[in-house]
This record gives C-alpha cells, structure tokens and sequence, in this order.
C-alpha cells in the first residue's frame, strides 16, 4: 500500500474540514427583546425620563439590611460581620427574587431586555422618575431551541404571543414582529401618552 495518497487523503480531509469552522457563526448572538418608544400620534421618541425597568421573578431570598445612625442604608444578599463591627445593625429581611433589567437609564428611543426560558410570560415594571406611579407590561411567549449550525451551539428564541400593558405613562403596547432572536428587529412598540417624554 502506497502511503502518500494516503497522507494526501488526510490532508485534504484536514483542510476540508476547517473550511467549516465557526466563521459561519453569528457573532451577535445574545437574544434580546426589543422595545421602542413612540408618542401617542406614532412618532418615534427619544426617551427622556429615568427609568428602572425590572422583571418580577417567582419566590423569595433574604437579605440583609445595614443600619447606622448618620450613615447609609446598606443591602447586601450576603452577612458581612464587619459591618457590624463598624456599629451597624443587620436586619434579615425576606423580599421578592425580582431583578432589576434597567437601572435609571434616560435619553433613549428603544431598550432590549432578556426573556425568561421558562415562563410563559415575562412581567416587567417600568418606574419612572417624574411621575409616582409605575407600569406593568405582560408579555406572554413561548420559548424554543434555536440550532443555527451545530458548531454555534444552541439559542433560545422566543416568539411573542400577547402584550398588554397599565396606563400610568403608557398609551399602549404592540407586537409589530414577534419573534424574539439576536438579530436586533423591532419586537414591541410602547405608546407613551405624554407623561414621561
């Protein structure tokens, strides 16, 4: 048997097969919702009021709340002896397992958020800074495994069955495209009535 046509084979074979590396990946592959702001008429917006935008999230954890006279409140999800030694009181408090998606965020005329894998439908609270009342946006979705190549590994995409939405700055929410990948496309529109602009 003749050797070099074998190593020729392999050769071949090698380089036939990193020809299909993960070049053909996206490399923008985080799965995102996308909302985007629009005034009462339609108009696209740039969004100017702060707002905290969280997600509320089944269950309960403790933390544990520092107190000093004079200074800070301080939250912390672990004890920390050495607050207390400093003179701070350690209060275990049982709260919510929310999380905060959007912290005081302003100037903007969209937002991108995660979505659950596991829920059927995500709640979020949009708190604005102007105004005392909050929002609550439910999204309901159904979740499914998205194989672009085997070599990318598996994604998660979602496709967007209902919306709805309070109206405490809000006018109205939309589905305009209801699949939820990493391409960036406009998912909902959020009408907002005057309020917080």
């Amino acid at each position: 048997m003749n050797i070099k046509p074998l190593i020729l084979l392999c050769s071949v074979s090698a380089i036939v097969l990193a020809s299909c590396s993960s070049n053909n990946c996206p490399l923008e592959n985080t799965v995102l919702c996308n909302y985007y702001f629009y005034d009462i008429e339609g108009n696209a917006v740039t969004y100017t009021d702060t707002i905290t935008v969280t997600t509320l999230m089944p269950g309960h954890k403790t933390v544990y709340v520092y107190r000093k006279l004079g200074e800070l409140t301080v939250t912390l999800d672990t004890p920390d002896s050495t607050l207390v030694i400093n003179g701070y009181s350690e209060t275990p408090t049982t709260v919510r397992r929310d999380t905060i998606l959007v912290n005081q965020s302003s100037t903007h005329d969209h937002i991108q958020l995660p979505m659950s894998y596991f829920n059927a439908a995500d709640t979020l609270v949009f708190k604005y800074s102007s105004i005392s009342r909050n929002d609550t946006i439910i999204v309901a979705h159904r979740g499914y495994a998205h194989v672009e190549l085997p070599e990318c590994g598996t994604h998660y995409f979602h496709h967007l069955s209902d919306i709805e939405a309070t109206d405490a700055a809000i006018d109205h929410v939309e589905i305009v495209n209801p699949l939820v990948d990493y391409k960036g496309n406009e998912n909902v529109k959020i009408y907002f009535n005057g309020v917080a602009e």
